[in-house]
């Protein structure tokens, strides 16, 4: 086991209950409020560190997404009624302002503060969101409307993003290098798909990614997962491994197995021994970036792959594996400790170097979407 005796078992007792007030008083208050565009409409990207709006920043569409999943997965716990009403209201912004503004299909990249398109890229990370984000809106009132956007988002991924070598391509244009990172979103959205609509159609979607998983994003011999390929997946080296990604794919596996039954506990496994090696020395936190070998490349550490190495723990918890239930809480009371103390109440720190000077001095949207369904998973698993 890793860490969880470093911290206090009364500390670790109620994280869970803790963690989701903070979440019901303070961080969903405030990212419909300060965190919207009154005027403009849409999601603020950032908040400044005295948690006042930064309106000039540009809007990534994937935050947008993330925002809208947010609060359609509130109001889905019953923990946040009027989430239904913001999660259509971030939809509505959503498809009027970056679905096919320049007549092309597919959802632009980057929009401006004002609602205009800043890049129009197709992204497929990006879409692996958008899908995420319907798919969720999707399992509140089951409207026939949203199903037609996903299967819209699903045709012009497979007529316009596939690629030969399998997967799908990095965007539209394409670019290099291939990364693992929008497929395992993809893979997320597709078992969201399934939760949302118990359409058959994607647990065979959800397979062609454990498939590529199995066969090219996972290495069985140095038993991690690689974050950049060559178009053909063969791996670029010297290999890329974030511990965060390792975690994600626990999790991820996890509900894999939920939807189809297939058995993945060898390889959460895995992925969890070579995650936790990864970990900084003094807060027991996981660092950005190793090698394939289980040395520290980047002692940095972002406040998303502690999310991930808690819901890794939490589905092993699920799962039936001895103490992964005291290890998850530690991970969240890491994570309380360290990221979330911050003086803005429903804010975080976003990265910490080595010391523990934190490297942003914003407070990014985009981490919402790991620490609301950390959360979630925590109260749903362990209660």
């Amino acid at each position: 086991m890793a860490e969880a005796h470093n911290v206090a078992a009364d500390e670790a007792a109620d994280v869970v209950a803790r963690l989701k007030r903070r979440m019901i008083d303070h961080a969903l208050p405030l990212w419909s409020t300060v965190g919207w565009d009154g005027s403009a409409g849409g999601f603020i990207e950032r908040l400044h560190q005295d948690g006042s709006p930064d309106r000039a920043a540009p809007r990534r569409v994937r935050v947008q997404a993330r925002q809208i999943y947010c609060y359609a997965k509130a109001a889905q716990l019953g923990w946040y009624p009027e989430g239904r009403e913001i999660a259509l209201k971030g939809l509505e912004y959503l498809l009027a302002k970056a679905k096919a503004p320049d007549g092309r299909p597919g959802y632009v990249h980057q929009l401006t503060p004002e609602g205009g398109v800043l890049d129009p890229l197709r992204d497929t990370y990006d879409h692996a969101f958008v899908l995420l984000a319907l798919a969720t809106v999707h399992g509140l009132d089951h409207d026939a409307q949203i199903r037609a956007e996903i299967d819209a988002l699903l045709a012009f991924l497979d007529t316009q993003l596939r690629s030969p070598h399998g997967g799908f391509q990095e965007g539209l244009p394409p670019s290099m290098p291939r990364r693992q990172n929008p497929q395992m979103h993809l893979f997320e959205a597709m078992i969201a798909c399934f939760d949302a609509t118990h359409d058959q159609s994607f647990q065979n979607r959800a397979g062609e990614f454990f498939a590529l998983f199995l066969a090219n994003l996972f290495d069985k011999q140095t038993r991690v997962l690689g974050e950049y390929f060559e178009e053909d997946w063969s791996r670029i080296l010297p290999v890329s491994v974030e511990a965060g990604h390792q975690a994600e794919w626990v999790w991820l596996l996890k509900g894999f197995e939920r939807i189809t039954g297939c058995p993945t506990g060898r390889q959460r496994g895995e992925l969890l021994a070579s995650a936790l090696r990864y970990r900084d020395e003094a807060t027991g936190c996981l660092v950005d970036e190793g090698d394939a070998e289980g040395n520290i490349r980047r002692h940095s550490r972002r406040l998303w792959p502690q999310t991930e190495i808690a819901k890794a723990w939490i589905a092993q918890a699920e799962a039936g594996e001895s103490g992964a239930a005291d290890e998850a809480r530690a991970a969240l009371v890491r994570m309380e400790r360290h990221y979330l103390s911050h003086p803005v109440a429903g804010g975080w720190y976003d990265q910490f170097d080595r010391d523990g000077k934190s490297l942003v001095a914003t407070i990014p949207a985009s981490s919402f979407y790991h620490v609301l369904c950390a959360v979630a998973e925590a109260e749903q698993v362990l209660g």
